[in-house]
């Protein structure tokens, strides 16, 4: 609907760099994101949850990590063998 000041959420995905620990399990580091062909990366300055199985309001189905960037709360997923940030179109 035009005019709507909310906007579909749509996957963006990305690099990220992980963590593996002893038993096997991966920690989000950072996030590789491609700004005007230049890549940047983005530290995860704290994971709120995860992960935790969940559908993604922008459609797939993952491994949901709740984590802060620069001040800001994302969904980061893991998707088969994928990673991918929800973001507004």
């Amino acid at each position: 609907m035009q005019g709507d000041k909310e906007t579909a959420m749509r996957k963006k995905y990305v690099t990220v760099e992980v963590l593996w620990d002893k038993d096997g399990g991966i920690r989000p580091e950072a996030i590789l994101w491609e700004n005007n062909g230049v890549m940047e990366t983005y530290a995860i300055d704290q994971i709120l949850s995860g992960p935790r199985a969940m559908s993604s309001a922008a459609g797939g189905v993952g491994k949901r990590y709740e984590v802060v960037i620069r001040k800001q709360h994302r969904n980061l997923f893991l998707e088969k063998d994928k990673w991918f940030i929800e973001t507004r179109e």
